[in-house]
């Protein structure tokens, strides 16, 4: 399996380079000039795929995260549950910033926007 390397001069994390003149492999610093002939030959690449489970998944979990403002002023719109939490993002294809809500209680964990 594949470490990664960091810079022996700054301590930064080194980048795999290629060298088209001599057709090596290189792992080099972004932030100074230092370059290192790489021992192995092969570049690894980790990808992240999350199914749609997984990304409604984070959104309940948000119901429990502490650091998150919560109100007793807004009821839950499915649940009729006191408590929710809130928070702000940017939505899919709009401008500026959406006003999230999230059911705080754990059977229900519905989930609307302002």
């Amino acid at each position: 399996m594949s470490t990664m390397k960091f810079c022996c001069e700054c301590n930064n994390i080194l980048y795999p380079k290629e060298n088209k003149e001599q057709k090596t492999l290189l792992f080099a610093c972004r932030n100074c000039e230092h370059q290192e002939i790489s021992n192995d030959n092969c570049v690894y690449r980790n990808e992240v795929l999350h199914s749609v489970g997984e990304r409604t998944q984070v959104l309940q979990d948000v119901a429990a995260d502490p650091t998150l403002p919560r109100t007793k002023t807004i009821r839950c719109t499915k649940c009729n549950h006191p408590e929710v939490v809130f928070f702000q993002a940017a939505a899919r294809g709009e401008e500026g910033m959406t006003l999230f809500f999230v059911c705080c209680n754990p059977d229900c964990g519905h989930r609307w926007r302002d």
